[in-house]
């Protein structure tokens, strides 16, 4: 790492406050310097090349250096550079893509609604809860159940869904009226000769539980992601969404499927809604929307959870949220070329295809000492890192994972730990070669790693 004076990495450090970063061990080690894409490889600032296995953060869909994404924000940029949608204003862009993301939609939905991150779109949906509520005349409907190692974003309200230590500690959060439920991971969280589908039986009368002792009147919503990301790409057990929106049908609870990470092809579905079969009244997207060229979110609401809404703003005389850039129309067009590169080149086919070899190869890491369990489906998978025998003393909770981290990019495999759980994400344009590169730096490093831990 080049810390010399006045060298980027310097810089960096005098004037850069980093997202999701020990500030204090950050101005020792410096930053990795990202130069350059190519594809499914990005280059550092010294010329050296990594295979992007996170797709940055969950998101680059087409890869990091598709001419037509800024061949359409040009484009854009050209013709209207920005406008917003307040007022009754609109403009082209968001108009198509609001269309074009009604017809995508797994189940009838009415509405778009456009922020500019995954975040801001979760904050903005308990908004609308409340308000959608107190249209209903019931200003006791207010609660969010989200589950234990959930992620939903990092604002105020974003961040208390989240369901994970590090988004609370220190932020004094979460807020009151959002509450958290069992976390449906199977391979921690169940019990000796319990199966798959008595856990998820389990997780589903936990609900039902919690549903009754705050009282069903008082919830209006259920939200979670179809596979979750940040939370360790934690995988559903067999049966439990089933069983899960049983019970949100029986208290009359909406159900929000978070997105943002599952949709546009992750999952090799469309969305993880088909993939599970999750008939959401809410959903949110983000990240692969755009192959996050442009920061751009939304979230679509069937008819049932606009009209209340739109009777409120109109018994008030305006809906008083809105964003700056939302709807911006250069994030709009980058959306709407991004869709048609996922549709037109099959990338979702892709998906399930290198998926499942993905997937494949990493079953075959369980034999290994190091791990615990692999875990995935479609294009999004994890190993979760467990001790050497009779060592589990010696190494706190993240610690492996962090260390395996980065031997992976010794060897020029970007992944991401999520405490001991090492995520694997890569664009959806990946082939069966790259996949097999990604596998090959696993192999690698789990050895290497062995070998500098062994004694």
């Amino acid at each position: 790492m080049d810390l010399r004076p006045n060298s980027d990495e310097a810089r960096d450090i005098a004037y850069h406050f980093h997202s999701y970063t020990n500030a204090r061990v950050h101005e020792q080690v410096g930053p990795l310097i990202m130069d350059r894409g190519d594809g499914v490889h990005v280059f550092d600032n010294h010329g050296n090349k990594y295979i992007e296995g996170m797709s940055g953060l969950w998101s680059v869909a087409v890869g990091f250096n598709e001419q037509r994404l800024i061949d359409a924000a040009t484009r854009q940029m050209q013709k209207l550079p920005y406008y917003h949608n307040f007022a009754h204003r609109s403009h082209g862009p968001a108009i198509d893509l609001a269309e074009k993301l009604i017809s995508m939609a797994p189940v009838p939905m009415s509405k778009v609604f456009f922020t500019n991150s995954g975040s801001e779109a979760n904050d903005t949906i308990l908004k609308m809860l409340w308000y959608r509520s107190n249209s209903l005349g019931k200003p006791e409907k207010k609660k969010v159940i989200s589950r234990i190692r959930g992620y939903h974003g990092v604002t105020i309200a974003s961040a208390s869904m989240t369901g994970l230590p590090c988004n609370h500690k220190s932020f004094d959060l979460p807020i009151d009226g959002v509450l958290h439920t069992t976390c449906p991971h199977y391979w921690r969280e169940g019990r000796d000769g319990e199966s798959e589908e008595q856990f998820a039986t389990r997780c589903a009368e936990d609900l039902d539980a919690m549903i009754q002792a705050e009282g069903p009147d008082t919830i209006a919503a259920f939200i979670a992601e179809p596979v979750m990301g940040a939370g360790g790409v934690v995988v559903p057990p067999k049966t439990y969404w089933e069983k899960t929106q049983a019970v949100l049908g029986k208290y009359d609870i909406l159900l929000i499927a978070d997105e943002v990470i599952c949709g546009f092809g992750r999952t090799g579905k469309m969305f993880g809604c088909e993939t599970y079969n999750i008939k959401p009244d809410i959903m949110t997207m983000s990240k692969q929307i755009t192959s996050s060229y442009f920061p751009f979110s939304a979230f679509m609401m069937t008819e049932e959870v606009y009209a209340p809404i739109a009777d409120e703003s109109g018994r008030i005389g305006v809906l008083g949220h809105g964003y700056t850039g939302g709807a911006h129309p250069v994030g709009a067009a980058v959306a709407l070329e991004n869709l048609k590169i996922i549709e037109e080149r099959d990338l979702v086919a892709n998906a399930a295809e290198r998926g499942a070899e993905l997937q494949a190869g990493l079953r075959k890491f369980v034999d290994h000492p190091l791990v615990g369990e692999a875990r995935g489906v479609g294009l999004i998978g994890a190993l979760e890192i467990v001790a050497p025998e009779g060592r589990a003393d010696e190494f706190a909770p993240g610690k492996l994972g962090a260390a395996l981290n980065a031997q992976f990019l010794k060897n020029g495999l970007i992944s991401r730990n999520l405490g001991d759980t090492l995520a694997f994400c890569p664009p959806l344009i990946i082939t069966a070669e790259q996949i097999s590169e990604i596998l090959s730096a696993v192999d690698r490093s789990l050895d290497g790693f062995s070998a500098e831990i062994a004694g």
